[in-house]
């Protein structure tokens, strides 16, 4: 099940033109959102006032169709799908979209760490969706979360302008879980109260 494509884009951008056929082509659609993300121009863009440096619903729903498009929604989120998430969150300087982004990027995230350190994911199209709360599947893997993932999402933040707060409370919940001694290497990236 993908998202639909946003109705502003349907008619200026060709649906196979950012449609990916495996992860690597959805990192590389995803950069294209980023790079629309910057300029306010581009195929993401089209059709529609862009602001540069902003991140609008219709970015949102172009990163949720990528990420859920039918040849990679049964393959867990990769490392270069959400680093480029993570350059997207960076970009975009404005938000105007209710906070869904943040939501699809801490998910996102969670599903990669949590796939990468060996335990099962639900497919992208239910993890992502906006309806369903992160608690419901990332919970019970927070235990088993590898320190090295949380290093890498650590790494991702360190520095940067734009804070997730929802990123941060899903690392401050495996933190508890898993890493106590990584905290201490953290307070940089974020304050969890420790």
């Amino acid at each position: 099940m993908s998202a639909a494509l946003p109705k502003s884009a349907e008619k200026s951008v060709e649906s196979s033109s950012l449609e990916p056929s495996c992860r690597d082509t959805a990192a590389h659609a995803l950069a294209v959102v980023r790079d629309g993300v910057i300029t306010g121009e581009g195929p993401t863009t089209k059709g529609r006032v862009h602001f540069s440096r902003s991140i609008d619903a219709d970015d949102t729903a172009w990163c949720k169709r990528i990420l859920t498009a039918a040849a990679v929604n049964d393959q867990p989120v990769s490392r270069a799908e959400a680093e480029a998430l993570f350059e997207i969150n960076e970009a975009a300087t404005e938000r105007a979209d209710g906070g869904r982004f943040d939501d699809l990027l801490a998910k996102a995230v969670a599903h990669y760490a949590a796939s990468a350190s060996g335990l099962k994911v639900p497919s992208r199209s239910v993890a992502l969706a906006q309806d369903t709360d992160i608690e419901s599947w990332a919970p019970s893997y927070a235990s088993k979360v590898k320190s090295e993932m949380l290093e890498w999402i650590a790494g991702q933040m360190r520095g940067k302008r734009q804070n997730n707060r929802r990123l941060m409370a899903l690392v401050a919940t495996f933190l508890g879980a898993t890493a106590l001694p990584l905290a201490g290497q953290l307070p940089n990236v974020f304050d969890i109260g420790m």
